[in-house]
């Protein structure tokens, strides 16, 4: 009984192979070659009669088509982009996570030269006996009015402009928007005797009126720094770009707290960015994203061990008490730096 069901099988699957054929190779003149070549296109079998124009071809040929003339090709330009964009970008970021390892957001509070710049004439401000004008105590609002500016200007000028000017949306002009109008680019140049940079472009409204807006900027700087803290600052595009990355750096300060915090607020009075949550709060939530890790908090705590900066489990400097007197009798916590005078006594002159 086997024999002829077997035989049977065998010749139903040879009429099967003999219609596919005559579908696969003369369908079309049946279906039409449209119809032809979408049923051979998804059968899982090899038919490679395309070129006939009488039947169709296999899913290897277009596989083979895509791969050549779309994915191949993109690849290549995928290489091209990958080597000339992508790679350099990368590069930069894993030198900027090098360095921003070692420092983080001190890179704000020690190294920017426009942060010393604007904390050197906010000292001559001092010496000249200009008042500081700061934030009151218990004004909280005010600084965090100002906070969003900085991520605007992150995202705006350095992420969004420059990406829709790459893809032809807006003009050539706004390519680097915030470099064409960075009030550091006109300080550091004038620094080098150097005048080019603050002279006004007219061959374009846009480059115009970034090199207006950066004038602008220094001028504000300059001036508004005699008698305000760190005034740029407070909405620098990178200390938000630095923010972001913050808790990779194991550089950090970090407070406990104490009875009397909140009570003399002398840290927050120290402080050149007036972030009033460094008396009230403790741990994360008492810096916030202005922070730059000048340290001057923990310079004027006259309590000891209330603020350190550490860098991992290594404590770099912690508050002392006995630090705070000797630091107040040459510079007050708001930066106000005491007058030397000359006191007259027997065998000399003394410094008081």
């Amino acid at each position: 009984m086997s024999t002829p069901i077997s035989f049977r099988l065998s010749r139903l699957r040879f009429a099967v192979q003999l219609i596919m054929l005559f579908v696969t190779v003369y369908g079309s003149v049946f279906v039409g070659t449209y119809m032809a070549d979408k049923i051979s296109n998804n059968l899982p079998a090899l038919s490679c009669a395309y070129d006939q124009m009488n039947g169709g071809y296999c899913v290897l040929i277009p596989t083979q088509h895509i791969l050549h003339h779309r994915i191949g090709e993109a690849i290549v330009r995928a290489q091209q982009l990958t080597i000339g964009m992508v790679l350099p970008l990368l590069m930069s970021f894993l030198a900027f996570f090098a360095f921003f390892f070692v420092l983080g957001k001190a890179f704000c509070g020690w190294v920017c030269p426009l942060g010393t710049l604007q904390e050197m004439i906010g000292r001559l401000g001092r010496r000249f006996g200009i008042g500081i004008r700061r934030l009151e105590k218990d004004d909280l609002v005010a600084a965090r009015r100002v906070r969003p500016v900085k991520w605007l200007l992150l995202l705006g000028l350095v992420f969004l402009l420059p990406l829709l000017t790459g893809l032809g949306v807006t003009p050539h002009a706004l390519g680097n928007p915030y470099c064409d109008m960075c009030p550091s680019r006109i300080a550091t140049t004038l620094l080098t005797g150097s005048t080019e940079q603050f002279a006004l472009r007219l061959g374009d409204s846009w480059s115009f009126a970034l090199g207006a807006t950066g004038n602008f900027l220094i001028g504000f700087m300059l001036i508004g720094g005699l008698a305000l803290r760190q005034p740029f600052c407070r909405i620098c595009p990178l200390l938000a770009f630095n923010t972001l990355f913050q808790r990779l750096s194991p550089c950090r300060l970090v407070k406990v707290r104490h009875a009397n915090c909140g009570s003399c607020r002398v840290c927050s009075e120290a402080c050149p960015m007036d972030i009033q949550e460094i008396s009230l709060e403790e741990g994360r939530k008492a810096y916030t994203e202005d922070c730059t890790l000048c340290g001057r908090c923990a310079e004027y705590c006259p309590q000891d061990g209330t603020i350190k900066l550490k860098w991992g489990p290594v404590s770099l400097f912690s508050s002392s008490r006995e630090y705070y007197k000797e630091k107040i009798k040459g510079e007050l916590p708001d930066g106000t730096v005491k007058p030397i005078r000359l006191v007259r006594k027997s065998g000399g002159i003394q410094h008081e």
